[in-house]
């Protein structure tokens, strides 16, 4: 699935200018959830200041660049894999396809793709012009703005889920593992969108 995009706001990207994209996930070790990814080309004309790992950020703060990055980047896009494809995959293959989906749906390719992490998914270009960096949210403009957008388009839709399945308190721990979580888990058993490969929840199945 495609959350969303936005490609040059109707500005032009000259054909010399070096297109660097960022990408990050948000989501890969809750129990219940999609992975989510972004993909981030930002604009040199336009720089946005405060980026940095979304998980140094207030929930307000993020909330306000994300914003900012949805204005003035030349483009962006966030997708996800689904909890089926994280079932079907393994988490790690998830989140290299919600990367690769992010990327390839941009609308305007990159000269170059930074990743954050340690590993890169599949793309149309020479593997010299991919590039993982463990820590990258925090040292690289454009992979920390995919960082924000992952994380707030992922809590946007774990909201949803709390709507949908109030008894898991999903708003208040967005599908990790927490105490409060592993306690509902265990009093209401996984619903729909519990990843039931990951370890607490395929022990709570055994013992059923």
């Amino acid at each position: 699935m495609i959350f969303a995009t936005q490609t040059s706001r109707g500005r032009r990207v000259e054909k010399q200018e070096s297109l660097i994209c960022g990408v990050d996930e948000a989501g890969r070790g809750p129990l219940a959830g999609p992975v989510v990814a972004a993909a981030v080309i930002l604009d040199k004309g336009r720089p946005i200041s405060g980026l940095t790992d979304s998980k140094r950020l207030s929930h307000a703060r993020r909330k306000q660049l994300a914003e900012k990055i949805r204005q003035d980047a030349l483009a962006w896009k966030v997708a996800e894999a689904s909890v089926a494809e994280i079932e079907a995959l393994n988490i790690l293959q998830a989140t290299l396809l919600a990367m690769q989906r992010a990327i390839t749906a941009l609308g305007v390719q990159p000269d170059q793709v930074l990743v954050d992490g340690n590993r890169c998914p599949n793309l149309p270009l020479p593997a010299s012009n991919i590039r993982s960096i463990v820590g990258g949210d925090a040292s690289e403009p454009a992979i920390s703005a995919a960082s924000i957008l992952a994380k707030t388009a992922r809590d946007a839709y774990m909201l949803e889920l709390h709507q949908l399945y109030p008894n898991y308190a999903f708003l208040a721990h967005k599908g990790y593992p927490t105490r409060q979580h592993l306690a509902l888990l265990a009093q209401y058993g996984p619903c729909p969108e519990h990843r039931r490969s990951f370890a607490p929840v395929a022990a709570l199945l055994s013992s059923l």
